[in-house]
């Protein structure tokens, strides 16, 4: 199992965290996801290494911006 964690900017709630929640698990080989709008923290645990831009964009269409840890 292989663990990245990414700084995502602009979440306040818990509503934020369950968008981009949802477009992160929809990448293919992830496992599961954590992330928490207070500590602006983002996990993503998948099978095999996944593309850092893969995980950036799919931040990005839930409406937020993220950058590798």
């Amino acid at each position: 199992m292989t663990a990245t964690e990414f700084d995502v900017t602009g979440m306040t709630c818990g509503h934020c965290e369950a968008s981009v929640r949802e477009e992160v698990s929809e990448i293919a080989g992830v496992e599961s996801v954590e992330v928490s709008h207070v500590t602006g923290k983002l996990v993503v645990n998948s099978s095999a290494p996944i593309a850092d831009a893969d995980v950036i964009a799919a931040v990005d269409e839930a409406g937020y911006t993220a950058v590798r840890a």
